[in-house]
């Protein structure tokens, strides 16, 4: 703002010494060398670069011709240009404003879309591993007493592999979740504080990110939860098959101890 300020009043001062020029050569009856010459159309009206500023500066002719004097002619041009640029001091600060407000969406605008993106990529990543935890499971249950100890240890070793996985991919999603509802409150208020200071492209575009975050989000947390389903259905498969399992041991010993017992008689 100030080098706008010194800008304008370079453009002023060389529109007054311009004017100063002009009454002069008008009041020695041509140049100062005493020819009169035809002012030509860029003298008789100087250009200060300020729109709606140059015919404020140069004063009417009958000005000239009515006797004002000099310190008359200097206040009055002194307090012309003040109040025409603190009217453009009063428009750029409003629109700086918008502009501020503009930059801050797109900041958090950002900030949401990063941490959407990790936070859809850790469910992901723990569905995946949920999935294939569930998978080894059911592989290890269907084989009970099929396999030898050490291919059941190989399966094992795979559960607990992928459970472990899991955990922490679970912890993760519970690290990301909270910066991401940090992003979306930042969010909100963002795009609240645009449209309050005017800027009302900036807070719905705000807005739309906001909902295209959530809705990037619900599907990430569908598949989650399907995972989460069908992991307590596998642990209810589990219990079932292991009490089976025992019983079928336990069965297969009597049986055992009963041959035996047929045999020594």
């Amino acid at each position: 703002m100030q080098a706008v300020r010194r800008l304008l009043r370079g453009r002023y001062d060389f529109s007054l010494s311009a004017f100063r020029v002009r009454l002069l050569s008008s009041s020695d009856g041509g140049t100062p060398g005493g020819h009169k010459t035809k002012p030509s159309p860029a003298s008789a009206a100087p250009s200060c670069g300020a729109p709606g500023l140059c015919h404020v500066l140069d004063p009417p002719a009958g000005d000239i011709m009515s006797g004002e004097t000099e310190a008359e002619r200097q206040k009055s041009e002194a307090c012309l240009f003040p109040c025409w640029l603190q009217q453009v001091e009063n428009l750029s600060q409003d629109s700086l404003i918008r502009r501020a407000a503009s930059v801050v969406t797109d900041s958090c605008s950002t900030f949401l879309s990063q941490t959407t993106l990790a936070l859809a990529e850790a469910l992901a990543s723990y569905s995946k591993a949920v999935h294939s935890r569930i998978a080894f499971q059911r592989r290890y249950l269907a084989s009970l007493g099929k396999l030898t100890a050490a291919e059941e240890e190989v399966l094992l070793q795979a559960v607990r592999g992928w459970r472990s996985e899991a955990i922490n991919r679970l912890d993760d999603c519970k690290r990301y979740e909270s910066t991401w509802t940090a992003a979306l409150n930042l969010c909100n208020m963002a795009a609240e504080s645009a449209e309050n200071s005017g800027a009302q492209q900036a807070s719905v575009s705000m807005r739309t990110s906001i909902q295209a975050a959530q809705s990037q989000l619900e599907e990430a947390r569908k598949l989650s939860a399907a995972a989460d389903r069908k992991l307590a259905e596998t642990k209810v498969e589990e219990i079932q098959r292991m009490a089976e399992y025992a019983a079928f041991r336990e069965n297969g010993e009597e049986h055992e101890i009963h041959e035996a017992y047929l045999r020594e008689d």
